[in-house]
């Protein structure tokens, strides 16, 4: 939250997107005075101070598909087009009143089935909270995490950390999150996915380190080059 105090921290990234989990509305603050260059701002949500932000640089254009379904909230469809054309999916998984099976990974499990047609098309990145991992596999009989790994897999959409660290889902040696921001409750819950057309061998991801970053927020971020 209270994302215009906080940029400044990732200006020398030198992002050509961004998605940031509870991110203000965007009239909270003027885009040209939110970071240098900003191309667009997408933003969906029901509270101003905290909701899902797409932020483009560098000329590059974003536009919520026509096919987004709000009832997957945030789970949003996102064409980029500019210097580079691809369909990226905008994640924030989180209860869902009075739904617990479309709550956290549960909507994401629905989501994916939902837009499967698409992930034949290739180009394709899924980033974000998915507020899940494999080793609460046990809690979902259906829709849990490793079927969701599962079902992108068939479309050669693979998890980038884990390919580049050689770990598998559960066995994550760099936690994403920390629990009331304590360094002894470590957990793994944030992603990119990204289909095989858009890997090479400069792909790379890092993971912020704790120290660097838990004064601003509890989660870390993942940090994709390609």
């Amino acid at each position: 939250m209270a994302f215009r105090k906080k940029w400044p921290a990732l200006i020398d990234y030198a992002p050509d997107i961004m998605v940031i989990q509870e991110c203000e509305h965007p009239s909270r603050y003027k885009p040209e005075q939110l970071m240098p260059g900003v191309s667009d701002f997408l933003w969906i949500g029901d509270n101003e101070h905290k909701g899902l932000g797409i932020i483009s640089f560098n000329g590059l254009r974003l536009n919520i598909a026509a096919d987004y379904n709000d009832h997957f909230r945030y789970v949003v469809p996102v064409r980029v087009s500019g210097s580079i054309d691809m369909r990226l999916w905008a994640i924030w998984a989180m209860p869902v009143k009075n739904r617990k099976a479309d709550s956290y990974v549960g909507q994401v499990w629905k989501a994916v089935n939902y837009y499967e047609p698409m992930f034949a098309n290739g180009r394709t990145i899924i980033i974000g909270d998915l507020n899940s991992n494999a080793i609460w596999d046990n809690e979902r009989k259906q829709g849990n995490h490793t079927m969701v790994v599962d079902l992108l897999k068939r479309y050669d959409i693979e998890s980038i950390y884990h390919r580049q660290n050689g770990e598998s889902h559960g066995k994550e040696s760099r936690p994403t999150f920390f629990l009331t921001k304590k360094r002894e409750m470590p957990y793994h819950l944030d992603y990119c996915f990204l289909s095989a057309d858009l890997i090479s061998n400069q792909t790379a991801i890092s993971v912020g380190a704790y120290d660097n970053w838990i004064k601003l927020s509890d989660h870390v971020p993942l940090i994709i080059d390609f």
